[in-house]
């Protein structure tokens, strides 16, 4: 199973992308982590903010494939704790197909992205900047393919 991951922003500061390499290396080769990079766009106006969205959506679609199990980042997603993660993990493993995960802009996702995917989830009811998403998304899936490999984990 192959993961991508569908990422607004670039030019990240160096601590983000570290920290998102260190995790991301971690995962097993049969479930590789690859990053892809959306430029975000620049407007300020209502209506500008809303067709950068749009256009960030379109450029996110453009790197899905129909047979992708799609999953939207979203703050008002599922929220799993790390144990129901795994869980997931290994049923996602199970399925055989490949995930994809979006994380949106400053404006969020757009509404074209949120409607392609299969389901939608959330890391934290906090509002986190989207170069950090990247960095806890990448801890969390080492962290379940450690738990499936049986790993202790210290909160059971």
């Amino acid at each position: 199973m192959r993961v991508r991951l569908v990422a607004a922003g670039t030019r990240l500061p160096a601590w983000i992308n570290a920290g998102y390499e260190e995790y991301a290396r971690r995962l097993p080769p049969e479930s590789p982590l690859e990053l892809v990079e959306i430029a975000v766009p620049r407007g300020a106006a209502q209506g500008a903010r809303e067709r950068a969205t749009r256009q960030e959506g379109e450029k996110m679609l453009a790197h899905l494939c129909a047979k992708h199990w799609v999953v939207a980042l979203d703050v008002a997603g599922r929220a799993p704790d790390t144990v129901a993660l795994s869980r997931w993990w290994a049923a996602r493993q199970r399925d055989g197909r490949d995930v994809a995960f979006l994380i949106g802009g400053p404006d969020g996702l757009a509404p074209a992205a949120l409607e392609r995917a299969d389901e939608r989830m959330s890391l934290s009811a906090l509002t986190l900047p989207h170069g950090l998403v990247r960095v806890v998304l990448a801890e969390q899936l080492y962290r379940a393919v450690s738990l499936l490999k049986g790993h202790p984990y210290h909160r059971e």
